[in-house]
């Protein structure tokens, strides 16, 4: 008869072994119904994650034509203000209508004008601009011509399309002979362009860049620094790109 020592010893091995048996009857149990589960899952999430592939490729189809219209938009803001390379445009200059219009405003048709009455706008135009001495030669001039009346402002602005361009650079260099007038002469810019530049004057008259101004249609400004390496010549292109002086 062995020992009751080895007995009990033989009796916890037994236990143990029966343990690990019932243990990895369990684990297989369990695997086996893990890996179902996760199978499951899996199909599950296979049409999700085809959905977000997806949409990560539409949105990156539509960041490519968000990208193309933009570009072909600036395309179209180019073409158009090339297309006003050659114009000047006047603002503040009040211009009277001519006495025949106002006369078939009136109703009354019947009245023909003489020369002495028609008084044309590019004849307006010429005369002020003389008498405030400056030099414009309006056999250059291709068009002259009234824009639309702007519901805030009182006067029309006046278009002068020169046949070259050094003609209309020759007239924007006598503009400060109009200082006291109201009266300004500028680029004639695209509705873009007019709105960067307004930024740009706010940013002036607000300290936050030196100056602003406009040579060709393109807009520049003159940045604040502390030392003349910091001051910076640089042309603005849109309304982002003036955003971090607005700090």
């Amino acid at each position: 008869m062995p020992p009751k020592s080895d007995l009990k010893w033989d009796q916890l091995n037994e236990s143990l072994m029966e343990l690990k048996k019932q243990h990895r009857i369990v684990t297989d149990e369990l695997g086996k119904d893990l890996m179902a589960e996760l199978r499951e899952m899996k199909k599950q999430i296979e049409p999700l994650n085809k959905a977000m592939a997806e949409i990560k490729q539409l949105r990156q189809e539509n960041e490519k034509k968000d990208q193309l219209i933009k570009e072909l938009g600036n395309k179209v803001e180019e073409l158009d203000q090339q297309g006003k390379l050659n114009d000047v445009i006047v603002t503040g200059l009040i211009i009277k209508p001519p006495t025949y219009a106002a006369a078939v405003a009136a109703g009354n048709s019947a009245h023909e004008p003489g020369e002495s009455e028609i008084k044309s706008v590019e004849k307006q135009v010429s005369e002020f601009l003389n008498g405030k001495g400056i030099e414009v030669n309006f056999g250059n001039v291709e068009v002259c011509y009234l824009l639309p009346r702007r519901k805030e402002s009182a006067t029309r602005a006046v278009i002068l399309k020169f046949i070259n361009r050094k003609y209309k650079t020759a007239l924007l260099k006598q503009g400060k002979k109009l200082k006291g007038s109201n009266v300004y002469i500028n680029d004639n810019l695209t509705r873009k362009n007019a709105d960067i530049a307004r930024t740009a004057r706010q940013l002036k008259k607000d300290g936050k860049i030196q100056h602003t101004w406009t040579a060709n249609c393109r807009i520049y400004i003159k940045t604040n620094g502390a030392s003349a390496e910091e001051v910076k010549i640089i042309q603005i292109r849109s309304k982002d790109e003036l955003e971090k002086y607005n700090n």
